[in-house]
């Protein structure tokens, strides 16, 4: 009751209002028409400023009239109430002269009341709030008030009855009763019409219904009671025009309560099917959510496997995408190329590996791409490593090529093996030309130990190979001579180069055996002088003017 006056008051002019499914108006008919009442749909009413402001529960604020304060007056003075002459003079000619009257809407709910009215109307036992017109008049007076405001509101005119004929406070009074429509504005809707109810008392007249009465007056009786008959006639057609309205209404309410019934039923058994299809379909999430957590720990499990087999084969790999940008890596590979678990998702080529004389890696990952061949090479890292590179493409099960993958397989052994069967291999071609050679050939440590011992050098001096490895050069050497050899000695380990020399050397039968000595400093893999080597022929058998050593 007292949410539709407040959203009239809110609504501008012509404004809608959409109410929910088992909402309504209620009792403020006159506040909103309806547009479509299956939708709720409804329209703001325009009513004039004075039933606006005369009807019970509207929320309007009244403006308070001061008085203007006079030229010279007092900064701060409280204003004083402006004393309405004009207002004072007409509501006394109204209350002294006026007859009683009511200001009703359409429904008969009460407005305004002007006058003595209590001689009309009483209040009905028990109702405290939405006082209504016709519920309020007197017995006799309703069923004539009734039919008076029907025949306003249809008719759009004045209506009335006369000399109505009322029996208050054990006495008999007649009034004239007019319903009179109030349209202030032209332009307002005729369903928000007010109309103005008036109540004249009229002189009293003779009681047609005296027993006593003339023969004249029995006349005028019948015709009163005719009159009152044809008045009781046309109230009860209106009464049961509304009946039937009223019948015609429900009817139309109880079809479409059970129209409503049938959706419902028909919205009840959708609801009911929808849930057994829920069921269903949540049946068998629940499977294809069981069969997606074993697939899931089925995958983890491999990729456990797969992560604990790289780390245990030490190779280091790295996935890329076709766009060659970093999905996986290996922890070894963050040896060879500069990568941390931020540099997932980025490209190959923005990182900087530590690979030396090698710089093709993303241009063999295109080749690889472009031509679906591996390519392979050996990279060696700044820190000395030696590794197998491969660069293949990165193959699904359905044989889709979604990549490439790069490994890196530790060969500093075999590529340092090499090396030395290439040493071994050097040594043994030397040590096949150190064999065959008419000279003594001799290999000593820088304390003397003799190293190497050819077999001209057993031919010349007499021990084997196995006899000489166990000797000193010192030996060898006559004492004399030891000095000599010793600065022969300072010279190679200064770097210098020395011409051939002749000396004597001891043979196994203990002869002395002059010779001619080329001598020459071997050096180590750093450069480091780490024995003497030595070429000694029979001194006679010298050519003359031979110089220069190994």
């Amino acid at each position: 009751r007292r949410i539709i006056p407040l959203f009239h008051y809110a609504l501008r002019p012509g404004g809608m209002l959409l109410l929910g499914s088992s909402e309504g108006t209620g009792e403020h008919p006159d506040l909103f028409a309806p547009l479509d009442r299956q939708s709720k749909v409804y329209q703001r009413r325009e009513l004039t400023s004075a039933a606006s402001r005369l009807r019970p529960g509207r929320y309007r604020p009244q403006p308070l009239l001061l008085e203007t304060s006079p030229a010279g007056a007092t900064p701060g003075a409280t204003p004083r109430v402006k004393r309405p002459f004009r207002e004072l003079t007409e509501r006394w000619l109204l209350d002294v002269f006026s007859p009683a009257g009511a200001l009703v809407n359409r429904e008969g709910e009460l407005l305004f009341l002007h006058g003595r009215t209590g001689r009309f109307l009483e209040p009905p036992a028990g109702e405290t709030a939405g006082l209504n017109l016709l519920r309020m008049a007197r017995e006799d007076l309703r069923p004539h008030l009734t039919l008076a405001l029907r025949t306003a509101v249809q008719t759009g005119k004045a209506a009335g009855r006369p000399q109505v004929r009322i029996e208050a406070d054990g006495g008999v009074t007649h009034v004239d009763l007019r319903v009179l429509p109030v349209t202030p504005d032209p332009a307002t809707d005729p369903a928000a019409r007010l109309f103005l109810v008036v109540f004249q008392e009229t002189a009293t007249a003779a009681d047609p219904r005296a027993a006593d009465a003339p023969g004249g007056a029995a006349d005028g009786q019948v015709a009163a009671l005719r009159e009152e008959l044809r008045e009781k006639e046309s109230y009860l057609r209106s009464v049961n025009a509304d009946l039937q309205s009223t019948n015609e209404r429900l009817t139309s309410a109880n079809e479409e309560m059970q129209s409503l019934n049938e959706e419902l039923q028909s919205a009840n058994e959708e609801l009911e099917t929808s849930k057994e299809e829920m069921q269903s379909l949540n049946e068998e999430l629940a499977t294809v959510n069981a069969e997606l957590q074993n697939r899931v720990t089925d995958l983890s499990r491999s990729n456990n496997d797969m992560l604990n087999l790289l780390a245990g084969t030490g190779i280091a790999t790295v996935f890329l995408d076709p766009q060659l940008r970093i999905l996986r890596f290996t922890p070894s590979a963050s040896a060879i190329i500069n990568l941390i678990p931020a540099d997932v998702g980025r490209p190959v080529a923005h990182l900087v590996s530590n690979l030396v004389n090698y710089d093709r890696l993303v241009a063999d990952a295109q080749a690889v791409l472009a031509t679906l061949e591996p390519r392979s090479a050996e990279v060696q890292t700044r820190a000395g490593a030696w590794y197998a590179m491969q660069v293949q493409p990165y193959r699904t099960l359905d044989n889709t090529i979604e990549g490439t993958v790069i490994t890196f397989v530790d060969i500093t052994g075999t590529v340092r093996a090499r090396e030395t069967l290439k040493q071994v291999n050097s040594l043994l071609r030397l040590a096949v030309v150190v064999r065959e050679s008419p000279d003594a050939l001799t290999v000593q440590a820088l304390d003397g130990r003799l190293l190497a011992w050819n077999q001209a050098a057993t031919a010349l001096y007499g021990w084997s190979e196995a006899e000489a490895l166990a000797m000193n050069t010192r030996e060898r050497i006559p004492p004399e001579e030891q000095a000599a050899a010793a600065a022969v000695m300072e010279q190679l380990l200064r770097g210098e180069t020395l011409a051939p020399f002749t000396a004597r050397r001891r043979s196994k039968s203990g002869a002395w055996r002059e010779v001619t000595v080329v001598a020459t400093a071997l050096r180590d893999d750093a450069g480091r002088i780490d024995a003497i080597a030595t070429q000694e022929r029979p001194a006679a058998s010298a050519p003359a003017g031979q110089g220069g050593g190994r």
